[in-house]
């Protein structure tokens, strides 16, 4: 497996490398160094990528199971043994802590490791037409199929990851799989393309095309695409989904995450937590913590801890291995993140800490007092930034938390059963963490959202079941 060249990177058509129509920069966002160039794709290679996809969907929906579970967990193998190359490539490219790539890679390799454990378990289940008179006699039973050629189109922040959940599910599901990655970072998404072929999987199983947004666009208005997996923001993924020819089509989008700490938490641990589950990646995470509602019990007490531990992450250079908060993706990014904070500010908000950046390293920054129509509540921050406010009765936070357009995950701490079960009813969000910030996440777990925030389920086992479609079969044996 090679991932470092002086050439330009080519794309992968139906296993094949090939050259594009242009080249594009991979810049490293830190500071600004071009570190290497991809091709793009024109329209006649991307035409060959679909062209073969639909081709193979007999070939690769025959792949038996068992050796799908060879290929994918080989694959999990071989990113392990890359770790320390993919999560280098991988801070280049994002700006990325170099401690968070390497949970990434590590993450890549359990979610392959997982594809290879469901690709063996693609079936269905008896139904009991006897149950009736009518039935007497008659077996029938379910079997799921592939859909055929899924379209992913993914975003710059977690660049492995991210396609690692569609192309892993999909070549579990017997699909091929027709990548075009975010233009910023598109090596993660080459590389993980590389190992899986590696791997074994045949070359007709997979393309990476990184090309133009009006490209893209005409790749989801194409109707060989049976499915298309979208990752990155609401604006884009909803109008995609009205282009899109195929009705079956899943979109992972974001949000505002809101956290509540009540309280009888664990406010130490609700710090910590909350410190982590604001800044990681830089707050570029669509379930970073955004909104924090606590207690006016425990607000000020809440407060001084997690100003204590955002004072604990330190900036710097990604590649330093000291470095907890890297940057983001580019300068306009962290200018957007600098007038979000004035906003809030100039309408009466404070900043407790944060509000500075140098490039695009934005300082870690906590607001207080600013109203949940301000952009910085409403909208995706995508930021280092988190808004704070007390509450006095727990429905009351549950209702500041649904008065929004998104709903990811939220996140409760408390002890209150009730109150648990009371959110869980009411809070209108694709998962509830208790216990813990709306970040967390682990990968085989079901993950989408409500209201904006998507449409269908991400993980490994439920992305298999929106990419293969239910048939029944029903028999009498006479």
């Amino acid at each position: 497996m090679t991932i470092v060249t002086t050439d330009a990177h080519r794309l992968l058509v139906a296993g094949e490398p090939a050259e594009g129509s242009e080249t594009a920069a991979v810049v490293f966002p830190y500071d600004g160094s071009e570190f290497a160039r991809v091709w793009l794709a024109g329209p006649e290679l991307l035409e060959r990528a679909l062209a073969t996809a639909a081709a193979a969907e007999p070939e690769i929906a025959a792949v038996p199971p068992f050796r799908r579970w060879e290929v994918l967990a080989r694959a999990a193998e071989l990113v392990r043994e890359g770790e320390d190359e993919l999560a280098r490539q991988m801070t280049l490219e994002t700006g990325n802590a170099i401690w968070e790539t390497r949970l990434e890679v590590q993450r890549t390799a359990e979610i392959l490791w997982f594809c290879a454990e469901e690709s063996r378990r693609v079936l269905g289940e008896q139904v009991p037409v006897d149950a009736v008179p009518r039935g007497e006699g008659r077996i029938a039973y379910t079997r799921r199929f592939p859909v055929g050629s899924v379209l992913a189109i993914t975003p710059f922040n977690a660049p492995l990851l991210l396609v690692a959940h569609k192309l892993g599910p999909a070549f579990a599901s017997g699909c091929p799989c027709v990548v075009r990655p975010a233009t910023k970072t598109p090596l993660s998404a080459l590389s993980l393309a590389r190992i899986l072929l590696e791997a074994g999987a045949p070359p007709s199983a997979v393309s990476v095309v990184p090309c133009r947004t009006e490209l893209a666009e005409g790749l989801v208005r194409d109707e060989r695409v049976k499915m298309l997996s979208f990752t990155g923001s609401p604006a884009v993924g909803w109008h995609l989904r009205r282009l899109a020819a195929t009705p079956r089509v899943t979109l992972e989008l974001g949000g505002n995450g809101a956290v509540i700490v009540h309280s009888d938490a664990n406010l130490d641990y609700a710090a910590e937590r909350c410190a982590f589950g604001g800044f990681l990646r830089a707050g570029q995470a669509c379930i970073s913590v955004q909104r924090l509602y606590a207690h006016e019990s425990v607000f000020d007490e809440f407060r001084e801890k997690l100003l204590e531990r955002v004072a604990g992450l330190r900036l710097g250079n990604p590649l330093d291995p000291d470095t907890v908060v890297g940057g983001l993706i580019d300068e306009a990014a962290a200018e957007k993140a600098m007038t979000l904070v004035d906003e809030a500010r100039g309408a009466g908000a404070e900043v407790l800490c944060g509000g500075t950046r140098e490039g695009t390293v934005v300082a870690p920054t906590l607001v207080v007092g600013a109203g949940e129509e301000q952009r910085l509540c409403a909208e995706e921050a995508f930021a280092p930034i988190v808004a704070l406010s007390p509450y006095s009765d727990v429905d009351e936070a549950i209702e500041r938390a649904n008065a929004s357009d998104y709903g990811l995950q939220a996140g409760l701490f408390t002890n209150d059963l009730r109150i648990v079960h009371r959110a869980f009813e009411r809070l209108e969000v694709g998962a509830l963490i208790v216990n813990d910030v709306n970040t967390f996440r682990v990968d085989q777990m079901p993950y989408g959202g409500a209201k904006r925030s998507g449409h269908g389920r991400e993980g490994i086992r439920y992305a298999i079941r929106e990419m293969t479609e239910e048939r029944l079969l029903v028999i009498d044996p006479r």
